[in-house]
């Protein structure tokens, strides 16, 4: 089975004008001006950065996204049934589709910029405390949303779920595809990281959460003028799954340091750290095995900066 990389979507590119591309960027603007005939269409920026969606910002107000496959349309419905279970209990302002088509949704832009590592780490300590700890609570919220709420809403599984078996076979192909292009220490150290797992001494059981399954720090928006976030978006890998598996992310965009801290709202998080910690470590080799087997040189860059700062498996936190 081929692995496919934990996170779905790419960073933010520069924005381009919807005017210079092909005509696939015109069959979008005709999509928008059928459905919003008054608005002014003055500044039209096209994002192509994501894997599953194109997204067009329009006037700096309105957030469109046009699946680019049949299977993410089926993902941008989903989505959509996560969002208004998660709405109800999660405390922070998240995506409300006005317009859901299978081929074109859309929703009010949630005002704020990416939440990243270098922002957050230059915010004085009081301000960044109280950031950390909100973000916690909404993890507390998300992941402890009912169960019968989420039956209700018919929300299914995520699609970032991996059982041993399957990271079985994923290091099964790194051995065949991505060590003969590491050197020896970087091999070992794949080896190691995953030894856990290939002598079944990590528990990878969890009770299903509904997740957000990947919280970049572009998924994350602060509020500048606040230092609180604003709001969080883009759930197409929202699910039911393995809260470890958003810990994993923040872990590896933010640092082992920076999560610990959100154990005062989350306090589950010694609970789910190993399993965090393991995932983090194989999001660089999801990205770049995908990207050797694709021959995608942005594949290979994605994860670029990240903060390289989480503990060995077991050790406490402190």
């Amino acid at each position: 089975m081929r692995a496919r990389p934990l996170v779905f979507t790419c960073p933010p590119c520069p924005a381009f004008h919807v005017r210079s591309h092909s005509g696939c960027s015109f069959s979008y603007l005709r999509k928008i001006r059928a459905v919003y005939p008054n608005l002014s269409l003055e500044h039209l920026e096209l994002n192509r950065d994501g894997l599953i969606n194109d997204v067009v910002i329009v006037d700096g107000k309105l957030v469109c996204r046009f699946p680019r496959t049949e299977w993410a349309k089926n993902i941008l419905a989903h989505e959509a049934r996560v969002l208004d279970v998660a709405r109800c209990h999660v405390g922070l302002p998240l995506p409300r589709f006005e317009h859901l088509k299978e081929d074109f949704a859309s929703y009010s832009l949630i005002e704020g910029e990416p939440l990243s590592r270098e922002t957050l780490l230059q915010i004085g300590y009081p301000l960044q405390k109280r950031i950390v700890e909100q973000l916690g609570t909404f993890l507390q919220r998300l992941h402890g949303v009912p169960k019968d709420a989420l039956d209700e809403a018919d929300v299914s599984s995520s699609g970032t779920i991996r059982t041993r078996e399957d990271w079985l076979a994923f290091y099964e192909q790194l051995e065949g595809v991505l060590f003969p292009h590491l050197w020896r220490h970087r091999r070992e150290w794949v080896s190691e990281h995953f030894a856990p797992v290939l002598e079944d001494e990590l528990d990878l059981r969890f009770e299903p959460a509904l997740i957000h399954g990947d919280l970049a720090t572009y998924h994350l928006l602060l509020d500048p003028s606040a230092s609180r976030l604003s709001g969080v978006i883009d759930f197409g890998t929202a699910g039911l799954g393995d809260p470890a598996t958003d810990i994993a992310t923040l872990l590896h965009y933010y640092g082992e340091n920076i999560v610990r801290r959100m154990e005062p709202t989350y306090p589950q998080l010694p609970e789910f750290i190993d399993r965090a910690r393991f995932w983090a470590g194989t999001l660089e080799l999801q990205w770049a095995l995908t990207g050797v087997l694709d021959n995608d040189i942005p594949m290979l860059l994605a994860h670029v900066g990240a903060a390289r700062d989480v503990q060995l498996l077991g050790a406490p936190l402190r």
